[in-house]
């Protein structure tokens, strides 16, 4: 059997370890100037744990928005465990990393999209994508772009 680079796996350790220091800066020191986090997470992930109310309303996933208001942002090397408001009502969350599907911050156009394929084993593997449009739209966003021909490089 031949060995290789499983770069799937790595960039999905890598882009989880991120979304941790982030999480755990604004933990100890607070969220700098207008930056704020759209996550959306698998809410059947079995290490989630949120209200029933809640489950039962987003049976799938769920977004939550960490901006103004927050309390007890907690995180280790698994997920984080936060208290947010809904509709004046405080609720505490457990998200486990392995749960997060999109993390973006829009107030500087930054995001990561976590996306479940199967393998030709049937297993699912895990892919991480680069930007995700917090707005909604369909419609990718535009940028200027240098498409870079690799085959001048191969052997």
């Amino acid at each position: 059997m031949a060995r290789s680079i499983d770069y799937g796996n790595l960039m999905h350790r890598a882009m989880r370890g991120l979304i941790q220091s982030v999480l755990e800066d604004v933990a100890a020191n607070g969220l700098p100037g207008a930056h704020h986090f759209f996550i959306t997470f698998d809410t059947t992930h079995p290490d989630v744990a949120m209200a029933d109310w809640l489950r039962t309303r987003y049976p799938q996933e769920m977004t939550v928005v960490i901006q103004h208001w927050y309390e007890n942002l907690n995180v280790d090397d698994r997920g984080f465990s936060v208290t947010l408001n809904f509709g004046n009502q405080p609720e505490p969350l457990v998200i486990p990393f392995d749960s997060v599907r999109t993390f973006v911050d829009p107030s500087v156009e930054f995001g990561l999209r976590f996306e479940t394929h199967e393998d030709e084993d049937g297993e699912e593997d895990e892919a991480v994508e680069g930007e995700e449009d917090p707005d909604g739209d369909d419609e990718p966003p535009r940028h200027d772009a240098q498409v870079v021909s690799l085959d001048k490089f191969r052997k």
